[in-house]
């Protein structure tokens, strides 16, 4: 029987290989669809020139790349070496200056209080131990400084989220989504008051959180669906268990057509809202 340890390394190393298997479409289609996004949170959490900043489950940079513009001194940590190896890639061609360690936000190599602002973008909110996530950045930031928390809002009012549903059941006709109770780790945060609370609870003061709503452009049924598909293994994996044929995936992309064309009316780029919760206390 394997021990609890054993778990833990075999739960962190499939983590890693989902996550390094999507990176090279997660860089290409996710992440320059958040960077509008990351800004709301840096300027809301102070971040600009000299500000030292840590970047948890940073991916390959929607949150990272924005403050490195900004002049902060970023540190970026994720459990994946991929994702890291394409934030280092758009770095390099933005001639900015900023580092990059494989890590896993549970659990820090850093020393206390060495940042002055520590962040996550759509990253720590995926953590089966997320409160154990949000402590990490806290035990990390120093006195007076920023702690910043961007996740999803409720998944009723996500449309790409509606869109996905929608287009599987098309192919699957009770198919009504993944099971709710508990909700998926993407939803874990969405009410606006846990995040408060999960904030309040490692010790953060004068904490806010905002909800915002977030635009994303598509053009095509496919292009949103390559922007599904690698922007969380989950994804992949409900496909994987409803057992699709690549008959049935491109029926779903044909709907997936039909949708966003009936929504920019055929004039330019479907635009999908979703709400965004930016949560910021002050350590």
């Amino acid at each position: 029987m394997a021990t609890v340890s054993e778990t833990a390394v075999a739960t962190e190393k499939g983590t890693r290989e989902a996550w390094n298997k999507i990176a090279e479409g997660y860089d290409t289609f996710v992440t320059p669809t958040h960077m509008w996004l990351a800004n709301e949170g840096l300027r809301r959490a102070g971040v600009g020139d000299g500000t030292r900043f840590l970047d948890v489950a940073a991916g390959s940079g929607a949150l990272s790349i924005p403050a490195a513009r900004l002049g902060a001194k970023v540190l970026s940590t994720d459990l994946s070496p991929s994702m890291l190896e394409k934030l280092e890639a758009r770095a390099r061609d933005e001639d900015l200056d900023l580092e990059v360690r494989v890590m896993d936000g549970h659990a820090l190599d850093l020393d206390d209080g060495t940042f002055d602002v520590s962040g996550s973008q759509f990253g720590v909110m995926l953590f089966p131990d997320m409160p154990r996530g949000i402590a990490e950045l806290a035990r990390v930031t120093r006195a007076g400084g920023r702690v910043l928390m961007t996740v999803y809002g409720a998944p009723e009012k996500i449309e790409f989220f509606g869109f996905f549903v929608h287009a599987i059941r098309s192919v699957v006709p009770g198919f009504t989504g993944p099971p709710m109770d508990p909700p998926p780790l993407p939803f874990q945060l969405q009410d606006p008051e846990r995040l408060r609370k999960e904030l309040c609870r490692v010790g953060l003061k004068d904490v806010r959180v905002d909800t915002i709503t977030e635009k994303l452009e598509f053009t095509t049924g496919r292009q949103l669906w390559n922007w599904l598909t690698t922007s969380n293994p989950i994804v992949e994996t409900v496909l994987g268990e409803l057992h699709l044929t690549e008959d049935q995936r491109e029926q779903v992309r044909q709907s997936l057509d039909q949708m966003i064309e009936k929504r920019s009316g055929g004039q330019g780029p479907a635009v999908l809202t979703n709400p965004v919760n930016i949560g910021i206390g002050t350590k």
